[in-house]
């Protein structure tokens, strides 16, 4: 069987093409053949068309990748000379140049010394006094209760002191003598405190003062003369600019001998006494600087 005759071929691929036509009528049926070879030739256009286009392909993409290669090339002394890009040492950020962050103390600071605030001078600056280290009209120390009786201040530190105690306190350059006197049951003693404008002074009359050294007794108020001829008992401490002197014994002039426990313990009440107070001093003043 063949087409029509001056009817073009038909080429399903091609456009303008025409099928075709055919009847199932008189018997006639499509040539086979020729469809078959047809196609076959279609097929073989087809292929050819997809290998010139992939040799296309392969082509561009040669070329694009010839021109990647030239460009590193062009590139390759910035590669060879990895510093060459970078700004001069001088020219870099140092993390140094940044400030270091700060932050507020998270602790307290420590609390202040007290003792510092009566070691010297330009630091004691609250007001005082003989009343005021010693308040009050009576004392009480444990079960022992005292009576007050006169108190004293002077700048002339060696009349309120008797014997050797003056040359050591005028060596030392003492500036304030504080006495209080106290009684009880027969026994009397008085308290000499004396002020140097450092510690330094202070510990070093302590160590100058001799058996000898002796505050001189302070009567008055109630409380009548004594150790003025009898022997009694004293005592001698320092703390901070402060030097703190204790003389007791009898009201009665007898002599105090190592027997006389009431004497003793008399003048250990009265020394204890003092440091207490010179030591309150030093805290109150202390506890006001913290509070500013």
């Amino acid at each position: 069987m063949s087409f029509g005759q001056g009817e073009p071929q038909w080429d399903p691929w091609k456009p303008g093409s025409q099928q075709p036509q055919w009847s199932g009528q008189g018997g006639q049926t499509p040539d086979w053949a020729a469809l078959a070879e047809a196609s076959e030739s279609r097929n073989k256009r087809r292929r050819l068309l997809m290998t010139v286009g992939g040799a296309l392909a392969t082509v561009a993409i040669g070329a694009a990748v010839a021109v990647a290669v030239v460009s590193t090339d062009g590139d390759a002394d910035a590669s060879n000379n990895p510093t060459s890009g970078l700004p001069a040492t001088a020219d870099i950020p140092s993390a140094s140049d940044d400030p270091e962050p700060s932050f507020a103390p998270t602790s307290a600071p420590p609390p202040l010394n007290p003792k510092d605030f009566i070691s010297d001078v330009k630091k004691d600056t609250a007001p005082l006094s003989a009343e005021s280290l010693f308040p009050g009209t009576r004392l009480t120390m444990g079960e022992s209760v005292y009576k007050k009786g006169a108190t004293a201040s002077t700048t002339d530190c060696a009349s309120a002191v008797q014997n050797s105690l003056d040359a050591v306190l005028t060596k030392n350059d003492c500036t304030r003598v504080l006495r209080v006197s106290y009684a009880r049951d027969g026994v009397a003693v008085t308290v000499g405190v004396a002020l140097f404008d450092t510690e330094a002074q202070a510990a070093k009359a302590k160590k100058d003062a001799d058996s000898k050294s002796l505050v001189t007794p302070l009567p008055g108020s109630g409380i009548p003369s004594f150790c003025s001829t009898a022997i009694c008992r004293r005592t001698m401490n320092s703390y901070g600019r402060y030097a703190y002197f204790t003389l007791a014994g009898f009201t009665n002039g007898k002599d105090v001998t190592e027997k006389d426990s009431a004497v003793f313990s008399t003048g250990d009440d009265l020394a204890e006494f003092a440091f207490r107070q010179i030591r309150r001093r030093g805290e109150a003043q202390a506890s006001a600087a913290a509070n500013e």
